[in-house]
């Protein structure tokens, strides 16, 4: 135990660096694929029969294939026709668009979950279909999609441990470092679990103190 302590003591500096990149590529990717998760609900309930199907096709696609197989094209395909990227901005871009595909599946069933009837009541006091669906829809949808959308910020918190597959120095990479250099395994990888818990454990509990306010907020008179 003395050990473990004194090892940790002298690791958890590194660890803490790379924690911060985690949270960094986290957030990015989260707001990338909240972006474009929302442009793809859209476009899935589009009357414009090109836009579902170029939607659905994407979204199709991008969850056929693995996380870490996007990212590998993005960082080691696309320079070869001149794009060249940052192993973080390869990160948060893969993460964001393969997450992407989730979140519009997410948006989608909010929005669609929201009664028929208020819709058909705000175009007939004659709002526009862009402001009902600023005003009206959007919210609503939000607060219905908040459970699977939270925990698609917190998986999305354990898959950017991926992104250290292309060299981005996150926690899962730096633990890689130390214990290459130093085989002090068991005590690297313990506390790189004990992190991630560290940020996903208040993640879990915020979102559903969120969750239960909202709750509490539809059923109040």
């Amino acid at each position: 135990m003395q050990a473990f302590v004194q090892h940790a003591r002298e690791f958890l500096p590194i660890l803490l660096q790379g924690a911060w990149v985690t949270v960094q590529v986290t957030a990015l990717s989260f707001l990338l694929s909240s972006v474009l998760g929302l442009a793809l609900a859209l476009c899935r309930l589009s009357p414009l029969r090109a836009l579902r199907w170029g939607a659905a096709a994407f979204i199709n696609g991008v969850r056929g294939l693995p996380i870490i197989v996007q990212l590998f094209y993005i960082y080691f395909v696309l320079p070869d026709v001149g794009i060249r990227l940052s192993a973080m901005q390869a990160g948060v871009i893969g993460l964001g668009i393969a997450y992407s595909a989730y979140q519009a599946e997410n948006f989608r069933a909010g929005i669609e979950a929201v009664d028929p009837g208020q819709r058909e009541a705000a175009l007939a006091m004659g709002m526009r279909p862009a402001l009902l669906m600023r005003r009206v829809v959007l919210p609503q949808a939000l607060r219905i999609a908040l459970p699977p959308y939270g925990n698609t910020l917190v998986m999305m918190l354990k898959d950017s441990s991926l992104v250290s597959t292309i060299t981005v120095a996150e926690m899962t990479r730096a633990g890689q470092l130390i214990a290459a250099s130093t085989f002090q395994n068991m005590t690297v990888y313990t506390l790189v679990a004990l992190l991630y818990l560290a940020l996903s454990l208040p993640l879990v509990w915020g979102l559903r103190g969120i969750e239960r306010r909202f709750a509490a907020g539809r059923k109040a008179p």
